[in-house]
């Protein structure tokens, strides 16, 4: 096992640039859960794509968010539209998922390039991934802008949206839980190829204490 003494630490400052191989900030936080967005634009096409800035940030009610380095199809149809899922990206759909973060044309179908099924949402107009263990129809909150320590505006965007409705794939769902590790999510590791799958035998538990 690597040595953690504290006297024994690689330091640097961002914008000093990091000194190593690659730059290990996204190593260093994650893994990190995928946002499987779908959305579509005024005209009804669809767009599928994986952003590994993802997660949730509050439960009553349900919120998440995803961050793009950059304007893509998914925040101008956000914005056009304001509403998105949220497809659970897990190992058996890891390659379609994979496919879907290609940099085609604006109005290619993802679903199609992937090979995948849209199946319709109740609430929203974009599809889910039929084939995902869970999805979560999500109605915009605000998109931000992301601005640096200078106050200079970046090419960074956060969508927030609400969860407004959620599918579960009733196979999945065993004693009233949500059975995480049977769905074998994905995330996403610090470099170019690297993903990690939660399985039953890394699931480990600790409650919270009382007191």
């Amino acid at each position: 096992m690597p040595s953690t003494n504290l006297d024994d630490v690689h330091y640097y400052e961002p914008a000093h640039g990091h000194g190593l191989a690659h730059d290990p900030f996204k190593a260093i936080v994650g893994p990190r859960p995928i946002g499987w967005i779908s959305s579509c634009d005024r005209d009804g096409r669809v767009n599928l794509a994986p952003y590994s800035y993802f997660n949730a940030f509050h439960d009553k009610p349900p919120i998440i968010a995803f961050g793009s380095s950059d304007w893509k199809d998914s925040i101008a149809n956000i914005e056009a539209t304001g509403e998105f899922a949220t497809s659970l990206a897990t190992r058996p759909l890891a390659e379609a998922m994979n496919r879907t973060s290609a940099p085609v044309a604006r109005g290619i179908d993802e679903f199609e390039l992937a090979g995948l099924t849209p199946a319709p949402c109740r609430q929203i107009r974009p599809p889910r991934v039929a084939g995902s263990p869970a999805a979560l129809e999500c109605r915009l909150l605000q998109i931000l802008r992301q601005h640096d320590l200078q106050g200079r505006a970046l090419d960074a965007w956060m969508v927030i949206g609400q969860v407004v409705g959620v599918h579960i794939a009733r196979a999945f769902i065993r004693d009233g839980l949500f059975d995480t590790a049977a769905a074998r999510p994905i995330m996403r590791g610090g470099y170019m190829a690297d993903y990690f799958e939660a399985t039953p035998e890394t699931l480990f538990r600790m409650r919270r204490p009382t007191a």
